[in-house]
């Protein structure tokens, strides 16, 4: 079980936390995490592209001109796609990308992500991200403080709006609850930054240990 070093906002060290082997110390699965990424990427595409068919563009449906005794080849409607401003042959159309990986894929993603993070150094647990007010100023000292300069994940368990109000304009900071940390949130950080509450809250919910009663 990896003993973790946990720090305050001012960077000094304020204790340490026992987290699940099975969580921060698996095994890095680089496939599992590629998975994981293009099946969130896939879930983020718009799919509105789009291409008129010859029966949505504008122009007549008349028959240009007679069928026979022109020399020229047939021609039925001005919308065809043989001609400029016709219309688009199996042309891209409306769809939804996103499709769905088996749970214990994302599970086993998720836990190579944290993993990773960890044995590289780029993540680190705070006691607590109680703030004195919501300025994006003192905010950005902070995160200076804790070596966290660019593309941070900022991870807590509760609402805390002063975090809120005070990260939304920081260019490269994302702030997420704990349930809604996903593969590619973490490997687009460069620094990952977890409160107590939301690591203890992962360590146990992707170790698959219940809480004693």
């Amino acid at each position: 079980m990896p003993k973790v070093d946990v720090f305050d906002l001012t960077g000094s060290k304020a204790g340490d936390i026992d987290l699940a082997d099975e969580v921060f110390a698996a095994e890095v699965n680089e496939a599992l995490l590629y998975e994981a990424v293009r099946n969130f990427q896939a879930g983020r595409r718009a799919g509105t592209h789009k291409t008129k068919t010859r029966h949505e563009v504008a122009g007549s449906g008349k028959k240009l001109w007679k069928q026979k005794g022109t020399g020229r080849a047939r021609m039925g409607s001005i919308r065809s796609p043989l001609w400029r401003h016709g219309g688009t042959s199996h042309g891209p159309q409306p769809r939804d990308y996103s499709y769905s990986l088996p749970k214990k894929m994302l599970l086993g993603a998720l836990r190579s992500a944290l993993s990773a993070k960890l044995r590289d150094g780029e993540l680190a647990i705070i006691s607590s991200f109680e703030l004195k007010d919501h300025k994006s100023k003192a905010m950005k000292a902070t995160l200076g403080k804790l070596e966290a300069s660019k593309k941070v994940l900022l991870v807590d368990n509760d609402e805390n709006r002063n975090l809120e109000l005070s990260t939304r304009n920081l260019e490269g900071v994302t702030l997420l609850h704990s349930r809604e940390v996903s593969v590619y949130h973490l490997l687009d950080a460069r620094r990952v930054l977890l409160s107590r509450a939301a690591a203890e809250r992962l360590s146990q919910s992707l170790s698959g240990k219940k809480e004693a009663a």
